[in-house]
């Protein structure tokens, strides 16, 4: 029997774009690697990896163990001061989720480390190790020149990973961060309050001050990582951040459903059936 080649040419419009997804899943299988597992939107992010079908491996470096384990999930305990090219796997995507704030760093100097000098070092990494995608966590007014002093890292992270020529760079600009953390913040807890509030009334050109949940930026991150298109800098604010939906199965419109022209994937030649 001769070899049958697979027409989409012949299916109808939801048909074609279920096996269109199907062969680009068996086709774009891709490896990941998570710093920054331990915080609100790292814990969720390496839930979603592990759990997708794009993704056969995910390997994580923290300083300190994660509680959450996948059979294709590997943890690489490091210390960041230390960090090697060595220690990062070739993979497709790195991602980046790393940040504190001035009430745990405590100084000015620590603070800078963690959200400045960390993401850095570990692009560069990244990029002598020839992985070509990189996705970082910023914040909204991020400005290089900001006089505040957690906007003005934020934009000094952007402008330098900016020019250190990644192959694609992807800059996540969230505006406040809600969800469960493993430490209280009484301020954001506050803060968290006010906007479950406010949120639905911040419609058009006011969407752009929504709060976001941590798992939806995860998801954000996810998404455009498989679905999204790579440029050499990309920046998601939070229209884009919000407008990130689960892609669903395209169920074969209903008046295609018994249009048999259109159904030609439900018949097989005479000819074409084995012994």
């Amino acid at each position: 029997m001769e070899e049958r080649l697979f027409d989409l040419e012949g299916l109808g419009t939801g048909a074609r774009q279920k096996e269109k997804r199907k062969g680009e899943s068996m086709l774009a299988k891709r490896t990941a690697i998570v710093v920054g597992a331990t915080g609100l939107t790292g814990r969720f992010l390496v839930k979603q990896l592990c759990e997708s079908e794009e993704y056969v491996a995910i390997s994580v470096i923290a300083r300190k163990t994660i509680t959450y384990t996948h059979a294709k999930l590997d943890v690489k305990i490091r210390e960041f001061d230390k960090l090697e090219e060595n220690d990062l796997d070739i993979a497709d995507d790195l991602f980046c989720c790393l940040g504190t704030t001035m009430k745990k760093a405590k100084t000015k100097e620590a603070f800078e480390k963690v959200d400045l000098i960390y993401p850095l070092q570990i692009a560069s990494l990244a990029k002598k190790r020839g992985i070509p995608n990189f996705y970082v966590i910023s914040a909204a007014g991020s400005n290089s020149k900001s006089p505040f002093f957690y906007s003005r890292i934020k934009g000094r992270m952007e402008q330098e990973l900016i020019e250190l020529n990644l192959p694609h760079l992807s800059i996540f600009r969230p505006t406040l961060l809600t969800g469960e953390r493993a430490e209280f913040r009484l301020g954001e807890r506050l803060a968290e309050g006010i906007f479950q509030l406010l949120n639905p009334l911040l419609i058009g050109p006011f969407q752009k001050l929504r709060a976001i949940e941590g798992k939806q930026l995860a998801f954000a991150m996810y998404h455009y990582a498989t679905h999204g298109n790579k440029g050499n800098v990309r920046i998601y604010k939070t229209k884009e951040i919000l407008d990130a939906k689960t892609i669903e199965e395209m169920p074969i419109p209903r008046e295609e459903l018994f249009d048999w022209s259109k159904r030609k994937d439900i018949f097989v030649k005479e000819d074409e059936i084995g012994d």
